[in-house]
């Protein structure tokens, strides 16, 4: 099981330490603005779950993100398979969720980056995509700044999200293996 240190972060498998301040983030609307709602307690233990079973049957996913400095828990970054069928499937997106506090210095990119590597480099994939609402310029931005593309004629939308929703339409980033 893969575990990826940065200078700054560790993005590691889910503890049971992680799951009270995971759900705190998913409660706070700042977080999910660019989701279709909160997650309560349930949904987001369920969730964490999820990823850490991923990660146990692959040896990545969607990590666990700590602070090396302190060991504090902030959020989550990784990789994971998308679960849903549109024109970009099967794929492997590239996502994180950090809490408010930890916003704006630049961990999503960092780890990102990171996740980013460990996917070309070690699990050799072609491709990695990243999806946000169209609205969601701080996502968007992470995902310039770690050199990933965007094109008009991939937005979609989003299937999990009901018709006519505000945040239906989602804008797709790309990023292909560089070949030598």
């Amino acid at each position: 099981m893969a575990n990826i240190r940065t200078s700054r972060l560790l993005l590691r498998q889910w503890q049971e330490a992680d799951l009270a301040p995971f759900a705190a983030l998913n409660a706070d609307a700042r977080v999910r603005e660019f989701f279709p709602g909160l997650l309560s307690r349930e949904e987001s233990d369920r969730s964490a779950k999820m990823m850490s079973d991923h990660i146990a049957r692959c040896g990545w996913g969607f990590w666990a993100a700590e602070l090396v400095a302190t060991g504090e828990f902030i959020g989550m970054i990784g990789l994971e398979d998308v679960y849903f069928q549109a024109h970009f499937t099967p794929a492997v997106e590239i996502g994180w969720r950090l809490a408010f506090e930890h916003w704006g210095k630049g961990y999503a990119t960092e780890g990102a980056k990171a996740a980013l590597a460990y996917g070309f480099e070690t699990l050799q994939l072609g491709e990695i995509v990243a999806f946000t609402a169209v609205h969601n310029k701080r996502s968007r931005l992470v995902m310039e700044k770690i050199g990933m593309h965007h094109d008009l004629k991939d937005d979609f939308d989003h299937p999990k999200i009901s018709a006519g929703h505000p945040l239906q339409r989602h804008v797709l980033y790309r990023l292909r293996r560089k070949r030598c």
